[in-house]
């Protein structure tokens, strides 16, 4: 059997996480809790660049954000405060 899933990352602290290097597609970002300040994610290998997404401060809890969007150079995500995220990518 054969299907296509998509890679996950838990990111469970106020960090700059690079999530992929090199080209790949953003599918989701879920909120497993609460973030108390905003999250940012890029299309680079750090925190600058080319900005994909700023979810604001205090989404609730179970909120799932899909993009379904192609980055080029690689996807980090930027949490500040106390969160809890599950990111789908390939």
């Amino acid at each position: 059997m054969s299907f296509n899933a998509y890679n996950h990352k838990n990111i469970a602290s106020a960090t700059t996480t690079v999530v992929k290097s090199g080209a790949g597609v953003l599918h989701s970002v879920v909120v497993n809790t609460t973030a108390a300040a905003a999250i940012t994610i890029y299309d680079n290998t750090s925190a600058a660049g080319t900005k994909i997404a700023t979810i604001a401060a205090s989404p609730a809890i179970g909120s799932t954000f899909m993009y379904d969007v192609a980055f080029t150079t690689g996807l980090t995500i930027v949490t500040a405060g106390a969160s809890d995220l599950t990111v789908s990518y390939n």
